[in-house]
Formats: C-alpha cells, sequence, structure tokens
C-alpha cells in the first residue's frame, strides 16, 4: 500500500513570526524545521534575505559601535575647530586615522566639516532599504541591458563601466547590484527576459562545487612535459604561448579551442572528429595563417587526440608541450575559455551543425569582450597593444 503524500501548506503569518522570533534568540535551522515541523530548506528561504522577511517582524534599528556616533563627530568638530591634526583627534577617540580622514573628506574637508550636518547625513546613508541605483538612472540602466544582450557578464559590465567612466559615478554599478536587478524581478529594473543573456542559465547563485568524471587518457608518445617550457612562457610576458583542447558535444562532435595566453585572444577551429590527423591537419592550417611573433608553443591536454604533436611540430614550428596527468588548471587560461564557451555551445547539444564561420562570429565575439584579468580590456586590443 502506497504512503500518501501530505500536502504542502504555505507558511502562516504567525508561523514566520515564531521563527523570525526564535532565530532571533538563537535558534538554528534544524531546531526551526522541527519545531514548526517543515524542511530546513523552507526554514531557509524564509531567514534568506533575498526572500524578504516582513518588515514589522524586523528588530528595531540600532547602530554598530564600531561606527561613529554623534558625539564622536562633535570631537572631530571641535578638534578641527582647534588645529588638531587628523592624527591628535583620532588618537583622542581611539580610532584609526582613516577613519577620521574619511569621515572629514566625505563632509566637505576640515574647513566645511561640520557635525550635525555629518551625523544626518551618516542616517540617511545608512536608511535602508535603498533604491537601487539602476532604478535611478534611464541612461544606466539602457547601457547595462545592452551590454549584457551582447553576452557580457555582469562583473565585465561593472569593470567596462569603471574604465570608461573614472569620474562619473553615476554611470557606474556594480556586478552585486546588476546580479539581484536580474533575479529579484520585484525590484522592476531589469526585464526578466534578460536572463538569457548570462553565461549560467541558473535562475539563483550557487557557489561552484568540486566534481566530474575522470577520463582515461592514453599514453602519447616523446611527450615533453610542461615543466620543460620556457620561462617566458610561465610569466606571459611575450605573446604567441598558446593553450589548447577539445570542447566536446554530443553524437561524436568536437571543437578546438585555442587560447593565446598573454591577451586570452580566442581561435576556434571546426572538427570533424578527435582522430589526431584530423587534428593536426585542422590546427596546422589555422596556425600558419598566424605571423611568426605568434607562433612560439603551444600547451595541450593530456588527451590521446595530440598524439602526432611531432608533424604538427614540423608542419608550424610551434613546440607542443602536455599537462601533468588530472592536472587541467595547467591551462586555465583555457579551462576558463571553455567554460566562457560553454554558453554558446551547451553540453547537451551537439556541435556538428556549426561551421567555421560561426565559430569565427562566436570567437570575435569573445575576443571584443573585455576581460577582468586584462584590467577590464577586450583580448584583440591586449594582443594589438603586445605586437607593438
Amino acid at each position: 500500500m502506497k504512503k500518501m503524500r501530505r500536502a504542502s501548506r504555505h507558511v502562516t503569518a504567525a508561523e514566520r513570526r515564531v521563527i523570525w522570533r526564535e532565530w532571533r534568540a538563537g535558534a538554528g535551522y534544524s531546531e526551526l524545521a522541527k519545531l514548526l515541523h517543515r524542511s530546513v530548506s523552507t526554514v531557509w528561504n524564509l531567514l534568506n534575505p533575498g526572500q524578504g522577511v516582513p518588515s514589522s517582524l524586523c528588530r528595531r534599528r540600532t547602530r554598530n559601535q564600531r561606527h561613529l556616533s554623534a558625539k564622536d563627530r562633535e570631537a572631530i568638530s571641535r578638534g578641527l575647530a582647534r588645529g588638531l591634526s587628523l592624527r591628535a583627534i583620532a588618537c583622542g577617540l581611539k580610532r584609526s586615522v582613516s577613519t577620521v580622514s574619511r569621515e572629514v573628506a566625505r563632509n566637505g574637508g576640515r574647513r566645511a566639516y561640520r557635525a550635525e550636518r555629518a551625523e544626518h547625513r551618516a542616517s540617511r546613508e545608512a536608511t535602508r532599504p535603498k533604491t537601487c541605483k539602476l532604478a535611478q538612472s534611464w541612461r544606466l540602466r539602457q547601457v547595462v541591458a545592452s551590454k549584457l544582450r551582447r553576452r557580457w557578464s555582469p562583473q565585465q559590465i561593472a569593470g567596462w563601466l569603471r574604465r570608461e567612466n573614472p569620474h562619473n559615478m553615476t554611470m557606474q554599478v556594480s556586478h552585486e547590484t546588476i546580479y539581484r536587478s536580474l533575479f529579484i524581478q520585484t525590484r522592476g529594473v531589469l526585464k526578466h527576459e534578460l536572463l538569457e543573456y548570462l553565461r549560467s542559465q541558473r535562475r539563483t547563485r550557487r557557489p561552484r562545487t568540486p566534481g566530474g568524471k575522470v577520463e582515461k587518457r592514453g599514453k602519447i608518445v616523446d611527450a615533453v612535459s610542461i615543466r620543460k617550457r620556457p620561462a617566458e612562457t610561465n610569466d606571459r610576458a611575450v605573446p604567441g604561448h598558446w593553450e589548447g583542447d577539445l570542447l566536446v558535444g554530443t553524437h561524436g562532435s568536437y571543437i578546438a579551442t585555442l587560447v593565446e595566453r598573454t591577451s586570452r585572444f580566442v581561435m576556434l577551429v571546426k572538427l570533424e572528429s578527435k582522430k589526431s590527423d584530423e587534428l593536426v591537419a585542422a590546427l596546422t592550417k589555422q596556425m600558419r595563417r598566424l605571423p611568426n611573433e605568434l607562433k612560439r608553443s603551444l600547451t595541450w591536454d593530456r588527451g590521446k587526440e595530440m598524439g602526432l604533436h611531432k608533424s604538427f611540430t614540423v608542419a608550424t614550428d610551434l613546440r607542443v608541450y602536455f599537462c601533468d596527468p588530472h592536472s587541467p588548471w595547467q591551462r586555465g587560461s583555457n579551462e576558463n575559455t571553455n567554460g566562457l564557451l560553454r554558453q554558446y555551445f551547451p553540453k547537451s547539444q551537439s556541435l556538428s551543425h556549426h561551421s567555421q564561420a560561426d565559430l569565427n562570429r562566436i570567437s570575435r565575439e569573445l575576443n571584443e569582450r573585455p576581460r577582468k584579468t586584462l584590467d577590464f580590456r577586450t583580448p584583440l586590443e591586449t594582443l594589438r597593444a603586445a605586437l607593438q
């Protein structure tokens, strides 16, 4: 006889008050779940700040003891009037000099500082909830939305805005603000459809967890270890050193990915299969188009598809180095790029219907996208600068 499933029910207002009161008293999630005969995930969702516990149930707002009080600001004002240095004022308050310095600077400087006005400003800035910055500026909102449609990540958008508008704070926004505006639709700032352009298709942000199956690799004859690479390869100072691997799709479909270590410039090569002779032929054709300054070395994963690496070296004059077994972090730039490419090539899809023209378009889009590791410059402009 099958056990009947109990119908789920909504959490009542009384239960919410109990959860909030007991949690403030120090009860853990498991204790609250047992108390109300609910799951731990239900309790967590209610207490999660993004779920919005009713403001009427929140504790009364108090000021942290680490923050400056009204008396502290009066002491700063009197010290400035007496001509004391910021260090002397800080010693009298038993505060760091930087705390006093920032307080004075954000409130008009030594001559314009007034304790009452500074206290009023601090209270106003501490008021929560605040209006979202994207909701305050139509122009900023339009710029963010347009970059999201170009598949820029929120972090890339935030970094690019800081670089393009270093002195205009109204045209700067943090990547966390962009994420929250996308995931919390009650803000009414960014449209829900823009979530489709994010690299990860999840609807909530989750921490990365290790996992995955270990692939059994074949042996490569006369493989040169990555440890024998020249020093100029490791410090990324000289362009022309590449990292490569295969991007795998369903039904035996593959794409070869190549990333230049200095600029993170990306090239994609269409493959009919991962047979070594076909891979070497396709990579040779791609590499021969590059200038000599960009043909120095290639670091490949421990895959047997590069078994004919000697033929590749003869045809292109690029020395091939191989990573240690089960050490993908030794090709960090390539691994990161393959993760970016999954936005275009999901694991559940075949890669065979993509033409080389499609791959060139996608690589161009990636090469024109700012990267945090490049100080939010694009791989294309970084590569051009390195070749000058």
